[in-house]
């Protein structure tokens, strides 16, 4: 998928999976969907890798929407930890 098609399908899908995983968590917006959109195209990128489907499927966006999920998921555990660290709880 060229760059300036991915752009737009991966925020969607960092959107869907801030909205899945992270509703609650602290941590803006903005940050969630660059993560997301990041951890859809390292989703995509593994299961293309794995041989689990070839170009553009629809087994690409579940792949795609689970490494966003992963990565959104680590990206506020992260946060929460640092936040708590700062604070020293």
């Amino acid at each position: 998928m060229r760059v300036l098609e991915f752009l737009p399908f991966g925020l969607l899908i960092g959107a869907l999976a801030r909205l899945l995983a992270a509703n609650r968590m602290p941590g803006q917006w903005a940050g969630s969907l660059v993560v997301g959109a990041v951890g859809a195209m390292l989703g995509g990128w593994l299961g293309r890798g794995l041989g689990l489907y070839r170009g553009e499927r629809p087994e690409g966006f579940a792949m795609s929407l689970l490494g966003a999920l992963a990565l959104v998921i680590a990206y506020h555990a992260f946060s929460m930890w640092r936040a708590r660290a700062a604070h020293g709880s």
